[in-house]
């Protein structure tokens, strides 16, 4: 490392693309095992010691929000880049709400966990509403303004709507929220 210390932006890259790998990780296994799993499952599918986690989040509930913080993140930044992709505005509004009902569906749990910590549920309910409703807007605005769809939808609006859709789609399997989410969006289309 040089005196002027430009070998610390890669250490923390490095360690910021860690925690996201243990992140990524995480979310997998609490989708197929719920927030309970065993904290070495997680290690194992991160390929890292159980210690590397508990260095990074020290206890469950730690890691719980900063799945779900994760998760949202993920969400907001794949808006922007669906629009910038080429697709049509409504093509891209209709991918962003296919990964809104992925994290819907399979989330198993992490807010049914939160809301035992009522101060912390809010502002991680907060987190979600303040990242994803402009992002939704955007998008929305977007394909109204291109003529594809009506122009009277809010994103809170139909992010509840989509929302409520999805209630129940993880205990069902005679529930198809994705076919009625579908259905809902079709339906914002002009003509």
């Amino acid at each position: 490392m040089s005196g002027n210390g430009e070998a610390a932006p890669p250490k923390r890259k490095d360690a910021r693309r860690n925690k996201e790998t243990l992140l990524d990780a995480a979310a997998r296994v609490f989708v197929v095992k719920g927030v309970d799993a065993p904290v070495r499952d997680i290690a194992a599918e991160a390929g890292v010691g159980v210690g590397t986690i508990y260095r990074h989040f020290p206890t469950r509930a730690d890691l719980i929000i900063a799945v779900y913080r994760h998760q949202v993140d993920a969400c907001a930044e794949a808006g922007p880049a669906l629009l910038a992709a080429g697709e049509t505005p409504y093509a891209a509004l209709g991918r962003w709400i296919d990964l809104f009902v992925d994290f819907l569906v399979t989330k198993h749990g992490l807010a049914a966990v939160m809301r035992s910590d009522s101060a912390g549920f809010e502002a991680l309910h907060a987190y979600f509403l303040d990242r994803l409703v402009p992002v939704c807007g955007e998008l929305l605005d977007a394909a109204a303004d291109a003529g594809e769809i009506r122009a009277d939808v809010e994103a809170y609006e139909l992010m509840r709507g989509v929302g409520n859709l999805c209630i129940g789609a993880d205990s069902d399997p005679r529930y198809d929220a994705r076919r009625l989410v579908e259905l809902l969006v079709a339906g914002l289309r002009l003509g």
